[in-house]
């Protein structure tokens, strides 16, 4: 979300047509930057998992998931490096080997890690860009997914096989499918960013069509906030 503000909102003026066709715990702080908390890589056969995506900034893919039936939460922050650099400004200057990721728990008794992965590729960001969401450039926004378990790699690997099959997109996704070491919470003003900014320019041009896919393409899924 690292962007001129100028030429945004000339992008603004120019393009309202854009949100038709989008592709889609407090933290512990010093001096306003977060101490990384890991969180244990670690999920249930019945009950409450959690999935850990990576696709651009975070505050849209918090969003979509917040709205997603089953889940019980989804907490933005940092996964891929090093509880040293898990802040913002390091990990928005691309100085990081982190990618803004979102962890979401979730009941699988009512939501799978199936349906998920659905969300994530059709509705919360395109992983067919390189290292890139919309205006967001860097390593920090690709996409990624970090499997909490042996279980959910087979799942995530077979999606994508399928995908890949059946031609979903027109161009090669390029999704990284790794391990879960860890998850550091983003700041407090990262969390819940849409709900609180409902009319902040770049949510309402990247990120609010996202959630009008989600209702559109996935109407039993959808839980309004």
């Amino acid at each position: 979300m690292l962007f001129n503000f100028l030429q945004f909102f000339s992008m603004l003026l120019l393009g309202v047509a854009l949100v038709g066709n989008s592709a889609g715990v407090s933290a512990n702080t010093v001096a306003g930057n977060p101490i990384g908390i890991a969180d244990p890589a670690t999920t249930n056969a019945k009950g409450e998992q959690i999935a850990v995506f990576a696709g651009g900034c975070f505050w849209g893919i918090e969003a979509v998931f917040e709205r997603v039936k089953g889940v019980t939460d989804a907490t933005s922050g940092y996964s891929g490096g090093t509880a040293k650099t898990a802040n913002y400004k390091t990990v928005g200057a691309g100085k990081s080997s982190h990618a803004e990721a979102v962890k979401i728990t979730f009941d699988s008794s009512k939501v799978s890690y199936r349906q998920l992965l659905e969300v994530f590729f059709k509705v919360a960001h395109d992983p067919t860009t390189l290292n890139r969401q919309g205006p967001d450039i860097g390593a920090q926004y690709r996409s990624a997914i970090f499997y909490a378990d042996d279980e959910q790699k087979r799942i995530v690997q077979s999606y994508i096989v399928e995908l890949t099959k059946s031609k979903t997109f027109a161009r090669p996704i390029v999704t990284q499918v790794v391990a879960l070491n860890a998850f550091y919470k983003a700041e407090d003003y990262h969390q819940n960013y849409l709900d609180n900014n409902p009319d902040q320019p770049y949510i309402v041009v990247h990120d609010l069509p996202k959630i009008e896919n989600l209702r559109k393409q996935f109407p039993d899924l959808f839980v309004s906030r």
